[in-house]
């Protein structure tokens, strides 16, 4: 057997490799992409229209009551959302994981309906629903118990509506946390509590929800964070109802006249909380875990509800129906008639609304151009990265992979509203100016969902042995072409997971782009933004559906295709 060695020239080709150069031109880019807005929101804070140094901002927002309340408001809001997902999430889940319940594939596939909804297009389906005179469900209502005019059972305009809108889609995060961390319990530690003497729900109660505790209350901060830091569904729900949260609030202080510089002291409070918040989610988990030992454990038994079966069932579709099938079900009846309040027939169905958008409405082509290109770049963008990245930190390539690490990861704790003034100032001023542009988002973009990608691509290193690359390195390949030829294909999966999550994460994303999009680089979530305050129900809907239709097509295409093909085996002989 002979070995194919590389000729000479092809030894002095590979010996040039690039792969340190590029290494730090990354860790360059990352600096960039994630403290130099921090370092404009930081000064901005602490300066005042002439540039000098003060403290009155923040005075400001200590002594005047109209930042005290939102601050107030967005803490109270938060903490009933993060309950109220747990709440719901909880017996979900175990309904879900550990019985025989009927079709749960099927409702698994639903709360991944609920994740991909944007919430702001959520709070608007709930307009439709529940407004207190023109909602459905209070049309309804009058009907059947013959109210009044005016009379209403619902009102979303609300802060209990914008907790209930909050936590409809907040729940699938918690959802998930919880029904893997069922779904890894062994049966061993449930059937040596039956063999104690131990009833269904002493096991429950003793065993079961114990185990999950720690993915319970990930899962409640997680909430608690999103609810915190979330601008559009108290945009679309709270500022109607007469309330500012405090992501509205540094929102509203860019309106006329603009008030740059207390915008950027009251973002910082809600930065610091946030990182404050996920450092104490990291300190629970790790003081309370729960690991199961001894070799490998039989897989967790059903839980059988015998003649409670479809009961249960039936609660489930009850539960699902608030964050999907009747918000789905609202903007579909207005998308295809005239006017909201027109009921549903033959003689009403019409395309008016379509016909609208697509052919009157000139910003919508571009706007779902803008958000399509975007969608795509910052998904493969994000992907790319967090491969790269991943691959450094994972392999301990060089002395400052630590860092590099901690700089893919710090923006998770950046609100979008607060990422948005920070780009807003880095890049409205010489010499780099990209506001006006779609490569502001772009970098927006990449910010925001680049911690959930190498988080995820991470993982997918540690289960991968270093060996095959190192044979690639031993054949004469540079660092960057093994990783391209025989890591990345090996971590397909992954990838494709990542792109997805950043993609739909884009497609949600309105806390940034409210703050940095103009009039020639709108995308569809601004759009329908603006719509919404004209208040054109209609072609809102039209729009919401087109854009969930697009999220789903993109998501099944990219699971469907092959990711950078197929590495052929090396051939040696």
């Amino acid at each position: 057997m002979t070995i194919a060695l590389p000729r000479a020239g092809e030894r002095a080709i590979r010996s040039i490799d690039l792969s340190r150069p590029v290494m730090v031109l990354l860790a360059l880019f990352l600096c960039g992409l994630v403290l130099l807005p921090l370092g404009w929101l930081v000064w901005y804070s602490v300066t005042d229209n002439n540039g000098a140094l003060t403290t009155a901002n923040f005075v400001r927002l200590a002594t005047d009551p109209s930042f005290a309340r939102p601050y107030l408001t967005a803490l109270q809001i938060a903490a009933s959302v993060a309950l109220g997902a747990a709440a719901a999430a909880l017996p979900l889940a175990w309904l879900v994981a550990r019985t025989d319940l009927p079709l749960r594939r099927l409702i698994r596939a639903l709360v991944t309906a609920s994740f991909v909804t944007p919430p702001f297009l959520g709070a608007i389906a709930w307009e439709i629903l529940a407004a207190p005179n023109s909602g459905i469900l209070n049309r309804i209502a009058r009907e059947w118990f013959g109210l009044g005019e005016y009379e209403h059972i619902v009102n979303i305009y609300t802060a209990s509506g914008v907790v209930f809108t909050m936590a409809c889609y907040s729940f699938p995060y918690v959802f998930v946390l919880i029904a893997n961390a069922l779904d890894n319990i062994p049966a061993d530690l449930e059937d040596a509590s039956a063999i104690l003497g131990g009833g269904r729900w002493h096991t429950l109660r003793r065993v079961t929800l114990p185990m999950v505790l720690p993915a319970l209350l990930a899962g409640g901060l997680i909430a608690f964070v999103q609810a915190l830091t979330q601008f559009g569904v108290p945009a679309i729900l709270a500022m109607p109802a007469g309330f500012h949260v405090i992501t509205t609030k540094i929102w509203a202080l860019f309106q006329h006249p603009p008030e740059p510089h207390l915008a950027a002291a009251a973002a910082m409070p809600l930065l610091v909380a946030t990182i404050l918040l996920l450092q104490g989610q990291r300190l629970l988990l790790g003081r309370r875990g729960y690991t199961a030992i001894g070799g490998r454990s039989s897989a967790p038994r059903l839980v059988r509800l015998g003649a409670w079966r479809w009961p249960a069932f039936a609660f489930v579709l009850g539960l699902l129906s608030l964050p999907i099938i009747l918000p789905y079900a609202a903007l579909i009846k207005t998308a295809i008639v005239r006017a909201p309040s027109d009921p549903l027939s033959w003689a009403t169905l019409s395309w008016h609304n379509v016909n609208f958008v697509f052919v009157e409405f000139s910003q919508t082509r571009a706007a779902l151009w803008n958000t399509v290109l975007l969608g795509l770049l910052s998904a493969t963008g994000a992907a790319a990265l967090a491969l790269v990245v991943g691959y450094v930190t994972s392999r301990r390539l060089f002395a400052g992979h630590r860092l590099l690490g901690l700089l893919a990861t710090a923006p998770v704790a950046i609100p979008g509203i607060v990422l948005g003034v920070g780009l807003f100032f880095s890049y409205t001023r010489p010499p780099i100016v990209l506001y006006g542009t779609l490569w502001i988002l772009l970098l927006a973009f990449l910010t925001i969902e680049l911690p959930a990608g190498y988080q995820q691509i991470q993982a997918a290193f540690r289960g991968l042995h270093p060996e095959l690359e190192e044979a690639s390195r031993i054949l004469g390949a540079s660092r960057l072409k093994s990783l391209w030829d025989i890591t990345a294909p090996l971590l397909r999966t992954s990838l494709v997971a990542t792109w997805c999550f950043v993609f739909i994460g884009v497609i949600r994303e309105l806390s940034a782009t409210i703050m940095l999009t103009t009039a020639n680089t709108k995308v569809i979530a601004v759009i329908i933004y603006d719509l919404n305050e004209s208040g054109d129900l209609g072609a809102i809907s039209v729009l919401g559906i087109t854009l969930l239709l697009i999220t789903f097509a993109v998501v099944l295409i990219a699971n469907r295709l092959p990711v950078l093909g197929r590495t052929p085996a090396p051939r040696i002989g």
